[in-house]
């Protein structure tokens, strides 16, 4: 009965980008949603950005593995990156009314800075997506025990159908359904474990000595950790074309702002529910061997709910993931197409031709991501691969250029070059005690300022 349910409510949800697609008339249309969007469906858009698979399994999971020192990445990081976005991005590139980041860098730069960025931001996506794949794919195998490589390809099909279909019209609307109803089904959930474990004092008694600490032993390594690990979303992320968008969707700078703003207040409230429901969990089962803990939450589910709350879950949740992979991969796809496409094809390419060239990225850009998750199945790791990518690469040109007139195009491309050759090295052919991304962010604020020195901006 539950897996019909569940079935129903995505098929629900594909129809809904059916509706949806008849808004789309143009490319704003389909990649920002004609940039009519009000403050709370902005803010419930960019809540949803990350509040799916990460949010309720993997950073769940990395609780009850590492207790508060695993939440640095997400949520706190997470919530710090919408917070920053707030406070020094969305002002001034909602000002610039473009469709990309990629955009950005061509107006500031130049064309080669351009295609640079968006060589250097598409890969950037495949992971992310992967992880919401995977995610999508373990609850199908909980609550129908479809194999997992079924369940990737069963989600790949929605997800594609939904954003080849309704773009960023389809992403906001169910963006906004979508977080009313993972809360509500959230907050239930959590008072019914409340009231079977006795309330909050003997989740925290049953806590291993250190689980609540907030910062690091005082060991260089560990600070480093500690602040990798800040960054990683929260700053990577900045420079991610799916946060940009649901910016852009905002009918105004105001509303840009503020959506940004209450999205951060969202996210970091709603995000420590299912943390509350997983360390509820292990102390109704502290005898339970679980050997992959991103199944805690669906298992408590399954075990503690009625079937109307188990269908209002599984249904929010999925449409919830599906909804963030929809949102992952329409932004690579309108880069692909606004940043790659055009430049080549130039005035032959209509804005009609644009669209459909959109579209077919998104098929693209889903089938190499539906590929990589079935390499790992790590949904925390493949998230944090997604971040420290656009980290090492773009955040430090991109900060330069909206803060510093004299940041030059040699700068950011040497930044972009040296940031994301540095972290690959560390990743892959020389692994040390220390975050790759260290290294790579270090030597991207390098190549800024080598560049600069060596080429610099004749400011007008």
């Amino acid at each position: 009965m539950l897996i019909s349910f569940i079935f129903c409510y995505l098929l629900g949800t594909i129809f809904l980008g059916f509706w949806a697609s008849k808004k789309v008339k143009n490319t704003q249309d389909f990649a920002l949603a004609g940039r009519k969007m009000p403050t709370f469906v902005v803010a419930s858009s960019l809540f949803a950005t990350w509040f799916g698979s990460e949010t309720v399994m993997g950073a769940s999971s990395e609780f009850l593995d590492g207790g508060v020192l695993g939440l640095m990445e997400d949520p706190f990081g997470a919530a710090l990156c919408l917070f920053l976005v707030a406070v020094f991005f969305a002002k001034p590139l909602y000002r610039l009314n473009i469709l990309t980041f990629s955009d950005y860098f061509r107006i500031r730069f130049s064309r080669s800075t351009e295609i640079l960025s968006a060589v250097l931001l598409i890969p950037s996506y495949f992971t992310w997506i992967s992880a919401q794949l995977v995610a999508m794919a373990i609850i199908l195998q909980v609550i129908a025990g479809i194999p997992v490589i079924w369940g990737i390809l069963i989600c790949t099909f929605a997800v594609v159908c939904y954003t080849y279909m309704g773009g960023m019209w389809a992403v906001s609307i169910t963006d906004t359904v979508q977080t009313i109803m993972i809360i509500l089904g959230l907050t239930i959930v959590m008072v019914i474990l409340l009231v079977k474990v006795g309330g909050f004092q003997p989740i925290i008694e049953k806590q291993p000595v250190g689980f609540f600490n907030f910062f690091p032993k005082n060991t260089f390594k560990d600070w480093v950790h500690y602040f990798a690990a800040w960054i990683t979303i929260g700053l990577g992320s900045i420079p991610q074309q799916d946060v940009f968008q649901r910016v852009l969707s905002a009918k105004n700078e105001r509303t840009a702002v503020m959506g940004s703003y209450w999205s951060a207040l969202l996210y970091l409230s709603v995000a420590i529910i299912p943390l509350i429901i997983a360390l509820a969990g292990k102390t109704l089962y502290a005898d339970l061997e679980m050997k992959d803990t991103q199944m805690m939450i669906p298992f408590l589910i399954l075990n503690h709910t009625g079937i109307g709350l188990q269908i209002l879950f599984f249904g929010a949740l999925l449409s919830a993931i599906l909804s963030t992979a929809s949102g992952a991969i329409l932004a690579p796809a309108t880069v692909v197409a606004e940043n790659l496409l055009k430049p080549i094809f130039k005035s032959k390419l209509s804005d009609k031709d644009l669209l459909f060239s959109m579209r077919l990225s998104v098929i693209g850009i889903a089938l190499i991501s539906a590929w990589i998750s079935t390499l790992n199945s790590d949904i925390t790791e493949l998230v944090a691969q997604s971040s420290a990518l656009s980290l090492v690469s773009l955040f430090v040109p991109l900060t330069a250029g909206i803060y510093s007139r004299k940041s030059s195009t040699l700068g950011a491309n040497l930044s972009m070059i040296f940031g994301i050759s540095t972290w690959s090295f560390f990743e892959f052919f020389y692994t040390t005690a220390y975050p790759s991304l260290i290294f790579g962010l270090i030597f991207s604020i390098f190549g800024l300022v080598l560049g600069t020195i060596l080429r610099p901006r004749v400011l007008s």
